[in-house]
């Protein structure tokens, strides 16, 4: 008896303990026992020994409730739902009565699988046998209406409560915030301290997942002295959760103090939410030294841990840890575990450097592929111009019939962009159509780009049209097709229309707009919109704006702004910026400026050929056949040489491709003579005022 008593006691009770507490009971003939064996019994449940528990419970003679409720509640915590809902339809075929306990077992099943219509079965049992007003079955049954996205049934259940307990207020809690319900989360916590009620981790954990937001800071701040006062500052859920919430809400120094504090009660988890926020506020030092503190300590990291510091490496100058990463994961044997495959492919897509025969590497050797592997593997075969192949990859998706959604039809939809391929296009678009895919997005982004770069802008619009509105995705990717079309007039039109809806502008919207002035020549308008990013929108100039605003000083000639705007920077500029200001240079005839930016940009760039195409064409216009042959001969030295320039029409499923001086297709003649045709009549044009808009601002207002 007194071993049966410390079994019943210890939940974490090993299986050699079980098994010679059994052997023991058979020996000295108790095992017939009913009380005996199910002592035994739940012993074998705990260790999720199913099958022996089973084996044991058809050998006991007189089962009783506890015994099948022992069996319910094992298959429940072992993952096996489907044995625990057998057990419990047998129970009552055999005339047990089900009881709370019986109830929260299967309850807590439902729940997990998200069941909810027999969890609606259960809960007509549960008032037909006289457990509604039960606080055990009525807790598990709000739970479980909770967990199924049924809160305000939830609600109703716990309105209806005649005694609650601090489980029915905290599953209540954890119901709203899931739905982010944020003020009557916080209101049912006062109702809990008015009742004095027991707040624990489970009350404070839900709590503080809803506090995302730099607004909720001080917020947090009260929620974490409450956690202090009660004594819950080492409650790992809670630690966890408000390492996250501080993060979220802007401040990374008060996350940091909270992990410092609970050396002594940190689990995997706490580790992963300290990383997460040093990656999100972009401190990817402190979390590689993170990273190697839990290798010095020997922390078994987990799935999250890999992708989280995986992708801290997605910049160029975190490309060697990058791939120290990768081979520490091959090294322990995690390079077929998907998730973490699809994280490292992600960052070889994603690196500047050209790292995608390591990213196609990566997808090669992974066995189980799944749809991020896929679209991961597109978007960045799409991104980087191996638009080919990524073509391929999608047919490949195609024959093996494999579930295709907007990500992968928006990589492969910008892949048709960049080859010009619109029968092609039009077929995938279909699909996109057939699938109900096409009115996602980022689907319609690269529709609008596709029709846009094959030049049927009429087409882009229709797609624009159908687009949501909500974001500027759609409205960004519609305002660059018409500066491309060279209609910039009608893209500041769409960029003031965007602000009456109520768009959120952000910086790519800006880029739009600055190419689109630069193109028309509204300098003063550009030169406008420049300066009230950051006064009046709260955007902070990034690279790519100094780039259109040089181009813009560029196109009007005024080189000595252009200078001035680089020299103003808040940061050095990019090879972007310089090929940028080296142009401008090329149009203006500032050769010795120009040798200068060269210069620079050939210490960022030394492999990139069109810097020394450029330079070279600036000296033959100005006859320095000494410094042409300089440039030639340095090409030869860093082994750099000239890329032809390649275009290519696709009519009638043939696609024609054409490079400088090309005189190889056998139409040659006759495309020459059109091509002077067309400069012809295009040298005409330009001196006409071609501003004829194909949409009007009605037309426009009455698609928003």
């Amino acid at each position: 008896m007194r071993l049966l008593n410390s079994l019943a006691e210890s939940s974490a009770t090993t299986l050699s303990k079980v098994t010679a507490t059994h052997c023991r009971a058979t020996k000295l003939g108790r095992i017939s026992d009913t009380y005996t064996a199910t002592n035994i019994l739940n012993g074998y449940t705990k260790c999720r020994e199913i099958g022996t528990a089973l084996k044991l419970f058809d050998e006991i003679p007189h089962k009783d409730t506890a015994s099948w409720n022992i069996m319910v509640s094992g298959y429940v915590n072992s993952g096996k739902f489907h044995g625990a809902w057998l057990f419990l339809n047998l129970m009552k075929e055999h005339g047990f009565c089900l009881n709370d306990y019986t109830f929260g077992s299967i309850l807590k099943g439902i729940a997990s699988n998200g069941l909810l219509s027999l969890g609606q079965q259960v809960h007509c049992d549960v008032v037909k046998m006289g457990y509604v007003g039960n606080v055990y079955s009525a807790s598990a049954l709000l739970d479980m209406y909770a967990k199924c996205g049924k809160v305000d049934d939830a609600n109703k259940v716990f309105q209806r409560m005649p005694e609650r307990n601090y489980v029915a207020w905290n599953a209540i809690i954890a119901g709203y915030a899931g739905k982010g319900d944020i003020e009557y989360c916080f209101w049912l916590l006062r109702g809990m301290e008015q009742e004095a009620m027991q707040l624990d981790d489970g009350t404070f954990s839900p709590l503080l997942t809803l506090l995302n937001e730099e607004r909720f800071y001080k917020l947090t701040m009260q929620v974490h002295a409450k956690v202090e006062k009660l004594g819950l500052c080492c409650q790992v859920k809670v630690v966890n959760a408000l390492i996250t919430a501080y993060s979220q809400c802007g401040s990374i120094e008060s996350a940091q103090i909270v992990f410092d504090g609970t050396i002594s009660c940190r689990d995997l988890v706490t580790w992963n939410s300290m990383l997460a926020a040093y990656l999100e506020h972009d401190e990817e030092k402190q979390a590689f030294e993170l990273f190697l503190d839990m290798e010095r300590l020997g922390l078994e990291m987990d799935s999250y841990t890999y992708t989280s510091i995986i992708s801290g490496c997605f910049e160029d100058r975190y490309n060697s840890q990058g791939k120290c990463l990768h081979a520490l994961i091959i090294k322990r044997g995690l390079e077929n575990v998907t998730i973490i495959s699809n994280a490292l492919i992600s960052m070889y897509a994603k690196s500047c450097t050209n790292y995608m025969d390591d990213a196609l590497t990566v997808f090669g050797n992974l066995d189980v592929k799944d749809s991020v592997s896929w679209n991961s593997i597109l978007t960045g075969l799409s991104q980087k111009g191996w638009s080919e192949i990524a073509l391929n990859f999608f047919l490949k998706m195609r024959v093996e019939h494999l579930e295709m959604d907007e990500y992968c039809f928006s990589a492969t939809l910008r892949s048709c962009s960049d080859l010009a391929t619109l029968q092609l296009g039009q077929q995938i678009h279909a699909l996109a159509l057939k699938l109900r895919s096409e009115s996602y997005t980022y689907v319609s982004s690269a529709l609008i780009l596709l029709y846009s770069n094959c030049g049927i802008i009429e087409d882009a619009w229709k797609s624009f049209e159908v687009s949501p509105k909500e974001s500027s995705i759609s409205w960004n990717s519609i305002m660059f097709a018409y500066a491309q079309h060279g209609q910039g007039k009608l893209v500041l039109d769409l960029f003031f229309l965007m602000k009456q809806s109520e768009v959120k502008l952000d910086h790519i919207t800006f880029v739009a707009v600055l190419t689109a002035c630069s193109h028309i020549g509204l300098v003063e308008e550009g030169r406008h919109f420049f300066k009230s990013m950051e006064a009046d929108f709260g955007i902070v100039p990034r690279m790519e704006h100094y780039a259109c605003a040089i181009d813009l000083l560029g196109r009007a000639g005024r080189l000595e702004e252009a200078k001035e705007l680089v020299k103003g920077m808040p940061f050095d500029p990019d090879a972007m910026v310089l090929r940028t200001l080296l142009g401008v240079c090329r149009s203006c005839g500032d050769i010795e400026y120009a040798s200068e930016v060269a210069s620079r940009l050939l210490e960022l760039e030394p492999g990139d050929h069109s810097t020394y195409v450029l330079l070279s064409d600036m000296y033959r216009q100005i006859k320095k056949w000494d410094k042409i042959a300089n440039i030639k001969r340095l090409m030869r030295e860093k082994s750099v040489s000239k890329v032809p320039g390649w275009s290519w029409i696709e009519l009638q499923n043939e696609v024609h491709a054409f490079n400088a001086e090309d005189l190889s297709h056998p139409r040659c003649r006759e495309i020459y003579s059109k091509l002077r045709e067309l400069t012809d009549e295009i040298m005409f044009s330009e001196s006409e005022n071609a501003s004829g808009l194909t949409v009007s601002m009605a037309d426009l207002e009455s698609v928003v």
